[in-house]
């Protein structure tokens, strides 16, 4: 049943011990442990994405399940089709099911992150929700889902570098007692540098100045970090002589960093105009969270129809007012 690793971290005294790659058997079909974790990491990015989404952006829970619906197929689906695109010549696609094969292994995150930057684009704007509110909410939480994800990879011994002899090189084995290969541990290096950034994208969101801070500043780390990491994995998709995902990473480290500053310096400009920047949902939170839309009325509507009810308040009141004076000289 599935296949047996000897995981092994010699330099910290750790291992071998081993790993077996099927979780469970359901209804006679293995289930296994790379798709168990990736499910883990999707559901906590969600649940995180939309306490991000209700809490600062005024996002309703609704409307943002209303996007799940479509953002996680979607997202697979594009990471699916992207591995296969790039590994075409040695992938063996025989057939329109070897293609769609995903428990055969083979998704990338690049492709999960295109195709679901496409699906919020379009949903954005049919619900007429600010675009870069809803990255903003959702950033982070993908990063949790890598943070997770990365670690199926560790079960099936896969996405690592080439040999190595530093303290914290992983030892693979396909034997209790075989020699072990001991290679750099990248998909545990991408782990990591997702937690950092993680850390430091929610103590910016507590100071976040304008929207699309959190997203940019999510592209830039994921991607200066992965640009990097990728060199030194062996299993790459190539384009000709270039590593794809090293060279989408440093375009998106410095797509990235380039929005940030210049966003940063138009929200520093209205700010010494006197129009600082206020997330007027981070506080209130809950369900009375107005939702955001991309004409900014809602506010504006809201204030108006208060005043009309106040007014009419007060015309009732003075007319009453009237009333009762009237009566009184007639009795008199």
């Amino acid at each position: 049943m599935g296949s047996t690793h000897y995981i092994s971290f010699p330099g910290l005294g750790i291992g071998p011990f081993e790993i077996n790659t099927v979780a469970f058997s359901l209804f006679g079909r293995n289930v296994a442990w790379y798709g168990v974790i990736i499910c883990v990491g999707i559901i906590l990015a969600f649940l995180y994405g939309e306490w991000r989404a209700k809490k600062n952006e005024g996002i309703s829970s609704d409307d943002y399940l209303d996007l799940s619906i479509f953002l996680i197929p979607i997202s697979v689906i594009c990471a699916r089709l992207y591995y296969v695109i790039f590994n075409w010549s040695e992938g063996g696609y025989d057939s329109f099911l070897d293609v769609i094969a995903i428990w055969r292994g083979g998704l990338a995150i690049y492709g999960a992150i295109l195709g679901g930057f496409a699906t919020i684009l379009v949903f954005s704007k049919i619900k007429k929700i600010k675009t870069l509110k809803l990255l903003d909410a959702i950033a982070p939480g993908v990063m949790i889902g890598q943070i997770i994800g990365r670690w199926g990879n560790f079960v099936n011994a896969e996405a690592h570098g080439g040999k190595t002899d530093l303290p914290w090189r992983m030892g693979i084995s396909s034997a209790a007692d075989g020699e072990a290969v001991c290679v750099h541990p990248t998909f545990m290096y991408e782990s990591l540098w997702n937690l950092i950034g993680f850390i430091i994208v929610n103590f910016v969101y507590k100071k976040k100045k304008f929207d699309g801070q959190i997203f940019y500043l999510y592209i830039a780390w994921y991607g200066f970090g992965r640009g990097f990491i990728e060199m030194l994995r062996t299993d790459s998709l190539w384009l000709g002589n270039i590593r794809v995902s090293s060279a989408l990473g440093f375009i998106c480290f410095f797509v990235g960093t380039a929005l940030y500053i210049v966003s940063a310096k138009k929200a520093r400009a209205r700010a010494a105009e006197g129009a600082e920047y206020e997330n007027q949902f981070g506080a209130q939170g809950g369900d009375g969270a107005e939702i955001t839309s991309n004409d900014g009325e809602t506010a504006a509507q809201t204030t108006s129809g208060s005043e009309s009810i106040s007014d009419a308040d007060n015309e009732s009141m003075d007319s009453a007012s009237v009333v009762a004076e009237q009566q009184n000289n007639d009795e008199k």
